[in-house]
């Protein structure tokens, strides 16, 4: 499932606590029905509901927790490079899981993803800071300064995600996916796409490009938690708006880092 489509499969018609008596405010208009009488007190089964849905909190939360997992495993691959191949390799197992099975059961998946892409990154940012001392605090400040900046712009009105701007960030997150799926098969047969390695400028600039790209994701990604607790869908989706979240930020982070490689290494 299309992390930008779940709001159209959870959303208002679809999920049960949107499915009947709402008046044209959006709030739910309680029947008789709806209250119980237990131990001489009326309890809403509205109430119950409420606890069942995504809330812009426990989105939140979930992210920090993911984070939280994310740096402890970097903490591990930076004391143990030799473990970023294999967490690599399964921490794309592990997306690919998360992402074609069941939203509900993002839960019991994410975690282990964001350890495992930790351990990946901590390796990865270790062996870059032997070679260009500074980098690793460059490529992570950055990182938190974009993202704090574009949800600053997000929250504004500055960017406002259209179903243009959605469209045009998604085709161009596609189109950076296939070509370097197609780069790394061209590899093997030894003759990889050389200037998205090169330290160039065209090199630069492509991955100039490609940070950009990541970097409006985030955009996506904070409209899908926002609207996902407006429409009040199912309380899971919380774990999957994280994890998207998530997602897009390790490919920040390593675009960014792999940009103030190609930029060090001309010096």
């Amino acid at each position: 499932m299309s992390k930008h489509s779940a709001i159209n499969t959870f959303g208002r018609s679809g999920n049960p606590a949107f499915s009947r008596n709402f008046d044209q405010s959006g709030f739910r208009t309680q029947s008789s029905s709806d209250m119980n009488t237990a131990n001489g007190f009326r309890t809403s089964s509205s109430t119950v509901e409420t606890t069942n849905l995504m809330t812009l909190d426990g989105a939140v939360n979930k992210t920090g927790i993911l984070l939280a997992l994310c740096f402890s495993g970097a903490f591990v691959g930076w004391n143990f490079p030799a473990l970023a191949i294999p967490s690599v390799f399964i921490g794309f197992v592990l997306a690919l899981v998360t992402i074609f099975r069941s939203p509900e059961k993002v839960a019991s998946t994410a975690p282990f993803y964001a350890i495992a892409q930790g351990i990946f990154l901590g390796g990865v940012t270790m062996m870059a800071e032997g070679l260009y001392p500074g980098i690793a605090v460059q490529a992570l400040g950055l990182t938190f300064g974009i993202t704090v900046s574009l949800l600053f712009c997000y929250k504004s009105g500055l960017i406002k995600p259209t179903e243009n701007f959605k469209l045009m960030i998604i085709s161009a997150t596609a189109g950076i996916a296939i070509l370097y799926l197609v780069s790394f098969i061209m590899s093997m047969f030894g003759s990889p796409i050389g200037f998205i390695h090169s330290n160039g400028l065209m090199g630069i600039g492509f991955s100039v490009f490609v940070v950009g790209i990541a970097a409006l994701n985030l955009v996506l990604d904070f409209d899908f938690i926002e609207e996902g607790a407006e429409a009040g869908l199912p309380k899971y989706m919380e774990w999957y708006g994280a994890f998207s979240l998530m997602v897009t930020l390790v490919w920040l982070y390593l675009e960014i880092l792999r940009l103030l490689m190609k930029i060090a290494s001309r010096r």
